[in-house]
């Protein structure tokens, strides 16, 4: 979905990743059907105990049950596509599906379990109580939803732990300030923020020239067309001096400040390539002040009510 990549260039990076300190690996079958989890099963054979391993459920492909979601052919998501994938939480399919997870993680258990989307054909407690069964039996660890409202989670909770909750957030999509993230911070909820460098929007790399490659999922979004591209470049700007106090780069910088908000406890960033691993890793040394933060919230403040 991001333009393709070469396998042993993602175990690189995947390693590369762990050896600079990370110890978060989040994956989930639905992406590239299955490969991704083949590829860090592989990727963190040999150091597994010192990985905290989490992956999803909820997405199938292979039978029409649930609710539809989306037509996809074999590189992204397309209208055109053979492929239908649906939302389905229920019961049977969740012991199936962690099953083939474990068979591609090439493990015995999984740290964190998540439902990955939520789904209307199954009640939340019939799937929560599916769910703390796995746990008790240990083929998972911890549980947790994503792409959820405060009221899902509460009807989680209802029915056993809930140890994290997964969404979009960064500083082009904070939605969820208003409601998830103080939710998470006041039930003690691990909030794990996907996307946070905008799909390489906030890197400071995206240039207007850009072009995306055929199956990357951003050639003809709106968000990354020209005219938005020169928007948040033009906010990414106006950092450039709180970076370069910190000697880091764009996008170091905007994990560090995703990392820094309100009730968000861990930053899930993508790397293509061991470079990029290393790059990101280094976010995590960066310690910013009351006042950069301020600054910061301002700039961001000012500059996203134009971006798409």
């Amino acid at each position: 979905m991001w333009g393709g990549t070469e396998e042993s260039r993602a175990i690189r990076a995947i390693q590369a990743a762990l050896d600079s300190g990370i110890n978060l690996v989040d994956t989930a079958p639905i992406y590239g059907f299955g490969v991704s989890e083949e590829v860090v099963g592989k990727a963190i054979k040999d150091r597994r105990d010192s990985v905290v391993l989490a992956t999803k459920c909820g997405l199938i492909w292979h039978e029409e049950r649930g609710d539809f979601f989306f037509h996809s052919d074999e590189k992204r998501i397309n209208e055109g596509g053979s492929t239908k994938v649906y939302r389905c939480l229920e019961p049977d399919m969740i012991r199936w599906e962690v099953e083939q997870s474990l068979r591609r993680l090439q493990t015995d258990r999984i740290d964190l379990l998540q439902t990955h989307w939520q789904a209307s054909t199954t009640p939340i407690p019939e799937t929560m109580e599916t769910l703390v069964k796995l746990k008790e039996e240990g083929k998972i660890r911890s549980i947790g939803c994503s792409n959820a409202s405060p009221e899902q989670m509460d009807e989680y909770r209802s029915a056993g732990e809930l140890d994290v909750d997964q969404e979009l957030y960064s500083m082009l999509d904070r939605q969820h300030e208003a409601k998830n993230l103080p939710y998470c911070a006041q039930n003690n909820i691990a909030f794990l923020a996907y996307s946070a460098l905008g799909q390489g929007l906030l890197t400071g790399k995206m240039g207007p020239e850009r072009t995306f490659n055929e199956g990357d999922q951003r050639q003809g979004h709106p968000r990354f067309s020209v005219e938005n591209r020169k928007k948040v470049n033009q906010m990414l700007e106006e950092f450039s001096p709180i970076a370069e106090e910190h000697d880091a780069n764009l996008g170091q910088l905007a994990i560090a400040w995703t990392k820094e908000q309100y009730g968000c406890s861990h930053v899930l960033i993508g790397a293509r390539d061991e470079k990029q691993a290393l790059d990101n890793a280094k976010a995590g040394e960066i310690t910013l002040s009351d006042d950069e933060l301020k600054k910061m919230r301002t700039i961001v403040e000012k500059h996203t009510p134009d971006i798409r």
